[in-house]
């Protein structure tokens, strides 16, 4: 491909990603927010009835206020990360599009950006939440706050290599076993890979304190799941389109008018 359309489809994915994190963030804040703030409000009661029982009354007191507010970290804080966050994996999902384009079959750019999105939603997002699910802030042990990020990070890396090592295998077997065939094959070796590396990863067993309301932690790692579902799902269709009518534009108006005149005579 040359590279002036790399450079073309590279900015209508980062603007693809921007459209897609505006609707990402419309999610998070109606759906994530309200258990988010229901959250802090159940670790702030529990160290409030430790402090009044004796046991936290030092650390009440060394307790200092947060330099940013909570509304602006939900209102303005959420859209920065959301938008930034966006733009920069529409930027790099385009890149992925560009690789793939005419290497896993003969799919038109619209159909080829949609697979695009479901395997990177998958493999960057679904299979690392499956292994080391989302937890709402204020929740769990902060001295593990690195080991959790280290983990879910060496999830997300090792989740794309198996994606990319099922793609090149699945293009090697096509030509014996057919498409279809050689697809089942390599999806069923990126499962049995991932379940082996989520059988020997160690898990967060102090991500989340007992006494924490089981209901209010799945509504929020729904409502995470949610966000990235629709973060992906709005990429998929808006970049679909812009690489569509940059890569197989229909033919002029004019042109268009000419054919659907029948002649005279």
């Amino acid at each position: 491909m040359h590279a002036s359309k790399i450079g073309n489809l590279l900015v209508r994915g980062m603007l693809a990603g921007l459209v897609a994190a505006l609707c990402a963030f419309a999610v998070a804040y109606g759906l994530g927010e309200p258990s988010v703030d229901a959250s802090i409000a159940v670790e702030e009661a529990q160290a409030a009835h430790e402090a009044h029982a004796g046991h936290g009354a030092a650390a009440a007191e060394e307790e200092e206020e947060a330099p940013v507010s909570r509304s602006v970290q939900s209102t303005a804080g959420l859209a920065t990360g959301v938008l930034v966050y966006g733009v920069a994996l529409g930027g790099i999902a385009a890149l992925a599009f560009c690789f793939v384009l005419g290497r896993v079959g003969r799919f038109t750019p619209r159909a080829t950006a949609a697979l695009t999105a479901a395997a990177a939603f998958t493999t960057v997002y679904l299979v690392p939440f499956l292994k080391y699910p989302a937890t709402p802030p204020a929740v769990g042990n902060p001295d593990t706050i690195g080991k959790r990020t280290t983990l879910f990070f060496l999830m997300v890396l090792l989740s794309v290599l198996l994606g990319v090592a099922a793609i090149i295998v699945g293009r090697r077997l096509a030509p014996r076993l057919g498409n279809w065939n050689a697809t089942l094959v390599a999806g069923a070796g990126f499962v049995l890979a991932t379940a082996v590396a989520f059988v020997f990863l160690p898990a967060n067993e102090d991500a989340v304190k007992p006494s924490f309301p089981a209901a209010l932690l799945w509504e929020f790692r729904l409502a995470s799941l949610a966000v990235q579902a629709v973060l992906w799902t709005a990429f998929a269709v808006a970049f679909g389109a812009l690489a569509q009518r940059l890569l197989m534009p229909g033919p002029p108006r004019t042109e268009q008018v000419a054919r659907d005149v029948p002649a005279a005579g």
